[in-house]
């Protein structure tokens, strides 16, 4: 399997670890809690709350980037090339998902632009 197949598995199961964060540091997240944690969630405030948007932002990222990964491979676009980029992918993701706890607007934005590119380009030398 190649580096970038593997940064598809990591990048499915990032968000997991912003919600993660968002539920279980707070001590609040009990058993009537799980039975609707998607509410209870939404009941979040500060950096807490800002995990979850992570979590959920990082879904929305997911989808376009494995496509992206696949369509390369099936496009025999170069190996290096696309490890390197999916691999960009999932660094520019992580410090996305810190930027976005941690309230930072601007360094967010530009590692959310930042993975975006790497998408874009994934793309770009499929064709």
């Amino acid at each position: 399997m190649t580096t970038a197949y593997w940064s598809v598995l990591i990048a499915a199961y990032l968000p997991i670890i912003w919600t993660a964060a968002a539920k279980f540091t707070g001590g609040d997240f009990k058993d009537a809690e799980n039975r609707s944690p998607r509410d209870f969630l939404e009941t979040l405030t500060g950096w807490r709350k800002r995990a979850h948007w992570a979590q959920l932002n990082g879904f929305e990222a997911f989808p376009p980037f494995a496509a992206a990964v696949i369509i390369a491979h099936q496009q025999h676009a170069p190996q290096t090339t696309i490890d390197l980029l999916a691999v960009a992918f999932v660094a520019l993701r992580v410090l996305h998902g810190v930027f976005y706890i941690g309230d930072l607007g601007y360094p967010r934005s530009i590692t959310w632009f930042g993975a975006v590119g790497c998408v874009i380009a994934l793309f770009a030398i499929s064709t």
